[in-house]
């Protein structure tokens, strides 16, 4: 009796009981029933499956003995904030959200009214100093021939006691021996008391020259010292003149301008940002990543905005430092339970190849590859 024929129990007549065989035979095909049939679609794809992960997992584990790679990668750019260094109004805004600069173009300019004011008073100050010191100079010139001339009254004074005193005490000698007359002596003494007289004078003469000399040389001194103050207050007016037009201090395009003309701004305050079109990428790896990484070595770089192009590179330096250690807050680790946690290390990473017709800019993702071995 065949195992189909029992697929579905026929019925038996009443009072006929089942053989045993007939039994077994039923169960066997109501289990054979339930039993999914094996197909070669059910026995090969999972192997197909399993292979093609054995060898991704070989593939990716050849590819890390050799290669290290990150999504914790962003460009990074340099951007130089400009900043008015006197206040005022804009009178003219030459620029606009970006757009490319050169270094040096005129960017825009502050009201100078007040500080060409500044200057012509700082610059008549000058002048009229300068005006005293000439006055100053011709006293002095003056009062220096004054005291050469208390010198040589001086000494002509000194000059002319010394002979009285020699000629009185001549007479007096001669008097008290009665060659010489009672008149005689009286005008040598008389004589030397001129002298002495006017040698005093002179000396007191030549002491207030040289007194009003001294002063004068003081007096042009100190005008001396105004003079290099006031010229120093003309080079600041001449400077905070010139800082009225702000220039670009770099190539590259304008962005976060706040700035419009019209507006009053402050000292230090930002107007705008100039970006330069060099830019880099900083890759932030694992500790474990750095083992065989190092300055020189070649990668590649994929950048979100450009998936289908890679640009070659190359290490350009490593951080001495983990990316927490230098931030503002830096973790302090000896306090409370600790929890290791990996650490990153930021990695600088040079294009080596013409990204200019790329809009590459600060702040994007990107992921580079960087060959170890």
């Amino acid at each position: 009796m065949s195992e189909e024929k029992f697929k579905v129990a026929p019925r038996l007549p009443k009072g006929r009981k089942r053989k045993k065989e007939e039994i077994e035979i039923l169960a066997k095909a109501r289990l054979k029933k339930r039993r999914p049939k094996l197909t070669k679609k059910r026995v090969f794809l999972p192997a197909i499956a399993a292979c093609i992960l054995v060898f991704i997992g070989i593939y990716f584990a050849i590819w890390s003995m050799h290669y290290q790679s990150t999504d914790d990668a962003f460009v990074e750019g340099r951007i130089i904030s400009v900043a008015p260094r006197v206040s005022g109004p804009v009178i003219s805004l030459l620029t606009d959200d970006n757009l490319p600069v050169k270094k040096g173009d005129l960017l825009l300019e502050i009201d100078p009214n007040d500080y060409i004011v500044k200057l012509n008073q700082a610059e008549a100050k000058l002048a009229e100093a300068q005006a005293r010191l000439k006055v100053s100079n011709h006293d002095v010139s003056k009062n220096s021939s004054n005291v050469n001339q208390a010198v040589d009254d001086t000494a002509s004074a000194k000059s002319k006691l010394d002979f009285a005193q020699k000629d009185f005490t001549r007479y007096d000698e001669m008097y008290k021996t009665g060659v010489v007359s009672k008149q005689d002596y009286d005008r040598s003494s008389k004589d030397l008391e001129v002298s002495i007289a006017n040698y005093n004078s002179a000396s007191n003469r030549k002491k207030a020259m040289k007194s009003e000399f001294s002063s004068s040389l003081a007096k042009t001194k100190t005008i001396e010292a105004e003079i290099q103050r006031l010229e120093a207050e003309v080079e600041q007016a001449k400077l905070n003149l010139s800082y009225t037009k702000i220039y670009a201090p770099s190539d590259g395009v304008i962005a976060s301008r706040s700035v419009e003309e019209g507006n009053y701004v402050q000292v230090g305050q930002p107007l705008l940002a100039v970006v330069p079109k060099n830019v880099w990428v900083v890759a932030n790896f694992k500790e474990g990543q750095l083992t065989h990484m190092h300055p020189g070595q070649k990668a590649w770089i994929t950048v979100d905005a450009y998936p289908d192009k890679k640009f070659k590179a190359h290490v350009d330096s490593i951080q001495r430092a983990t990316g927490a250690k230098s931030s503002l807050f830096p973790p302090e680790n000896a306090v409370g339970s600790y929890v290791k946690i990996v650490q990153r290390v930021p990695v600088k990473i040079v294009f080596d190849e013409d990204y200019s017709k790329y809009n590459i800019v600060p702040g994007m993702s990107v992921v580079p590859r960087v060959k170890i071995k």
